[in-house]
């Protein structure tokens, strides 16, 4: 074994190490939470938990309810189980679980609060996806995907099912361009007497949707079912016999339909996004009979959860600046509106999603997971009184954690031309400067919280190590309004270049950062951005690019989202010239001096391998030093175990191999 062997090796065991002290007192119990429930009197409570049983493969999820301040499973197990959803009347807990064959979900009832085995419904063709009970509590909606349904980037990109058919080692890969598996359904079930009925038509896909009153069903849909049509899906209503008529189309995207209680009001939220589910943006109200909209003014915050919590009231969840933020919209008989505000908060809400997330009681509590890069997730109930705790994931492998990964705050800058920039600062016991690590958030049109781990493995791991870690949001991030995160559509890659690059002449300017010491890690956008700034700066140490886009002009032919992509640079691949071509980092391999890491995922459909490779081969072709990392069973990041220790492993060397922190 060689000498680097050895080191990688010995790299390796101490992430082990690490994960294991954080992980194993928690085995078999909630890691992370999600997806919060209620019931409307706000006495009973139900989470989504990511479970670990040990560090292979990727968690397993289960239900919980808090009971006298602790945890306790309610869903069985031997399968996974998400997405529980009380009755209107309290009753009965419906969910999602993949008892029949894994990875594929059904819906369950259990009653009455009963445990044990759940009540047995009918099977829809495909994989359900969410639920939604009518508001009478006589009905339960059912988004299906087909097996074979794409997943979104924040999904980990792919298809939702891989074949397990048999076919000979020779037998072609086909893409036909039809995809029948493909296509996204709604179902309506009715617990009284056992009936699955389809509701939408073929040729219609349903990306998501929610009641409008106890009969009709608002949806997005478009009449394409890969993943680049949901960036022009519109808003549509369901009548009781299917048949369906547009409501509103927009020229950037729309998501989170709901309707009122009784079908007065609908309502959705209009933003520019980079992902499907990962949306934050303008709550657009509607009468559904004349079809008058109503933009509402919630204080500068980009809405990320909506629940109707009756016929004229609307709770919703979202996000200013790095604050979480709760309040009810009250909507008069004539469309006016009154907002009332719950909460504005520092911690982080939601759990273990992408944007602020929570659910409402009759009264007009908020029951949400709060957290934050020292706090572990906890399920609190927010109202007049203040908050009140009802459980906490907190272990043993938590409290090590705290010790080593240092703290956080938030930061401003100045860009260039006088934009304020926003980020979080996580750095490690002691005096700077220290070597910086700038970790790139994906999207572009997403945004860093004060979140558990900076909902990132690598972020504590850095810091423990010695490192500061940088975690900005650059225009175009969520949170500052649809204005600030347009400012990235049509100039990715230019000025939001330059909010990154005055962030770390910033820290270096105040004594925190080491100038000589400064690294760059993102996945997705981020890899991107750790892959273009390379090309534009030679300050950089090392960087770490993770499903990086490289070359803009092959993307637009080998990803499914290629059109999102085309749309967000504002150009066109045929057309020499257009950013497909100056904003390209392999057209500029000849100006970097940074050693790459380059990391991808062989099954991500978003942006595919073949992309970080191709800046591999640039950048040897150019003598700078750079390895080329593809794991054969992931996609858009790397999630299972123990890939995910390999790719910590090999990132942390990277950076003490060029950037040692002394």
């Amino acid at each position: 074994m060689t000498q680097r062997s050895t080191q990688r090796q010995a790299q390796y065991d101490r992430v082990l190490a690490h994960l294991q002290a954080l992980h194993e007192p928690g085995f078999g119990g909630p890691s992370s939470i999600r997806e919060p429930h209620v019931t409307r009197d706000g006495r009973r409570t139900v989470v989504t938990a990511d479970v670990l049983d040990g560090l292979d493969g990727v968690p397993r999820t289960a239900l919980y309810t808090a009971e006298d301040g602790r945890f306790r499973q309610v869903s069985a197990t031997g399968a996974s189980a998400r997405s529980g959803r009380f009755s209107p009347d309290g009753h009965t807990l419906a969910f999602l679980a993949d008892r029949t064959e894994r990875g594929v979900a059904q819906l369950h009832l259990l009653v009455d609060g009963r445990l044990g085995e759940a009540q047995a419904v009918p099977e829809v063709p495909g994989t359900v996806e969410y639920l939604h009970w009518s508001p009478d509590g006589r009905r339960i909606l059912l988004g299906v995907a087909g097996l074979g349904a794409d997943l979104s980037g924040g999904q980990g990109s792919g298809i939702n099912r891989r074949s397990a058919e048999e076919t000979p080692s020779w037998f072609p890969r086909i893409d036909d361009g039809v995809g029948e598996r493909s296509w996204r359904s709604l179902w309506l079930y009715t617990p009284g007497t056992g009936a699955l009925d389809r509701l939408s038509a073929e040729g219609v896909n349903c990306w998501e949707s929610g009641w409008c009153g106890p009969e009709r069903v608002a949806a997005i849909t478009s009449d394409g079912s890969g993943e680049d049509d949901w960036y022009r899906a519109d808003l549509s209503l369901f009548e009781p016999d299917g048949s369906a008529r547009k409501v509103l189309g927009s020229d950037v995207q729309l998501a989170l339909p709901t309707g009122s209680t009784g079908g007065r009001w609908l309502a959705v939220v209009e933003a520019v996004c980079s992902d499907r589910w990962v949306v934050a943006g303008d709550l657009l109200v509607i009468d559904p009979a004349s079809g008058a909209v109503r933009r509402v003014d919630v204080g500068g915050t980009d809405v990320t959860r909506l629940e109707w919590l009756d016929d004229s009231r609307l709770g919703y969840l979202g996000l200013r600046h790095l604050d979480s933020v709760a309040g009810v919209v009250d909507v008069a008989h004539d469309g006016t509106t009154e907002v009332s505000e719950i909460f504005s908060t520092e911690s982080a809400c939601g759990g273990s999603t992408f944007h602020p997330d929570g659910v409402f009681t009759d009264d007009g509590r908020v029951c949400t997971i709060q957290e934050s890069y020292e706090l572990p997730p906890q399920l609190v109930v927010s109202g007049p009184g203040g908050d009140r705790v009802l459980a906490s994931v907190a272990h043993p492998g938590t409290d090590y954690l705290r010790s080593v990964a240092g703290t956080a705050e938030a930061v401003t800058w100045d860009a260039p031309d006088g934009t304020q920039i926003e980020g979080v600062l996580c750095t490690p016991e002691g005096d700077g400067p220290f070597p910086l690590v700038v970790n790139v958030h994906g999207g572009p049109i997403w945004a860093f919280r004060n979140q558990w781990s900076m909902r990132s493995s690598w972020v504590p791991l850095l810091v423990s190590r010695g490192y500061a870690v940088l975690n900005p949001n650059p225009r175009g991030s969520a949170g500052r309004g649809q204005e600030f995160a347009g400012l990235v559509v049509g100039d990715m890659g230019g000025a939001d270049t330059h909010d990154l690059l005055s962030g770390i002449d910033a820290l270096v300017d105040r004594g925190v950062a080491d100038g000589d010491r400064i690294g760059l890690i993102g996945g997705s956008y981020g890899g991107y951005m750790s892959s273009w700034l390379v090309t534009q700066d030679r300050r950089f140490a090392a960087a770490v690019p993770i499903a990086p886009v490289t070359d803009w002009y092959s993307q637009g032919f080998t990803s499914n989202i290629a059109a999102w992509g085309n749309r967000f640079l504002d150009a066109d691949p045929e057309q020499h010239g257009t950013r497909a071509h100056t904003r390209s980092p392999v057209l500029h391999a000849s100006k970097v001096r940074t050693p790459c890491l380059n990391v991808a995922g062989a099954l991500d459909n978003c942006t595919p391998p073949g992309q970080a490779q191709e800046f591999h081969q640039a950048l040897r072709a150019h003598g700078v030093a750079s390895v080329l990392v593809i794991y054969p069973q992931e996609g858009h990041g790397v999630r299972a175990y123990p890939a995910q220790i390999d790719f910590l492993a090999r990132a942390v060397d990277w950076f003490e191999l060029h950037m040692p922190a002394r």
